[in-house]
């Protein structure tokens, strides 16, 4: 019995030293995973907001077809979180008191997303739509032939190149991932893009 339970216990559960080797190999390989799927879930996060608000402005210009009425599509950052709200455009505010206070309008965008305000190394701005004040809040509007305005009740013929832009939206640990949907002519088609090594002839990145 004595030489069994000797033999047993030899072969049974790990040193110290094994142990603590097992530990910091995890550790390592943690440290290495960790961020980069981190930095793959944001990029999905960006790739998702990107969809979400793109069929939103889709939603307002197809209400304004619809309706034969000015819609917008609005955009504000609360408390970190950035939201969006499909809805018609009022031509006495840039968006109307009863629309910022009625909570049930908006929807949330994922946490981590986040609006790209900053200027490029070109100087330039990636997020260019129309906006109330520096913080906010955005918009884009669509007349009831689907072009998109500057103001309020504009017909296709007084668009100007100051009712396109693009809306681009960055990431916690995405690093440089950029994803963005921009209003590329006056007839309002829109388009989706993303960021490139490279910058076009509007110096954006994202496109």
């Amino acid at each position: 019995m004595q030489k069994k339970f000797i033999r047993n216990s030899s072969i049974s559960g790990f040193t110290l030293l094994e142990m603590l080797v097992v530990i910091i190999i995890v550790g390592i390989v943690g440290a290495i995973a960790v961020p980069s799927w981190l930095a793959f879930v944001d990029v999905l996060r960006l790739s998702a907001a990107q969809n979400e608000v793109y069929l939103a402005m889709r939603e307002a210009q197809s209400e304004a077809v619809k309706h034969k009425l000015t819609w917008q599509v609005s955009l504000r950052q609360q408390n970190g979180t950035v939201q969006w709200a499909v809805h018609q455009a009022d031509p006495e505010q840039f968006v109307a008191d009863a629309v910022l206070a009625n909570n049930g309008l908006w929807h949330n965008l994922e946490q981590n997303v986040h609006l790209d305000l900053e200027r490029n190394e070109r100087g330039k701005y990636e997020t260019t739509f129309a906006k109330q004040s520096p913080s906010g809040p955005w918009r884009a509007m669509f007349n009831y032939q689907g072009c998109p305005i500057y103001e309020v009740n504009n017909d296709c013929t007084q668009t100007s190149l100051r009712a396109l832009g693009q809306i681009s939206f960055a990431s916690q640990y995405g690093g440089q991932a950029r994803r963005c949907i921009y209003i590329s002519t006056i007839l309002g088609a829109m388009r989706t893009g993303k960021e490139h090594q490279i910058a076009n002839e509007n110096s954006k990145y994202c496109y």
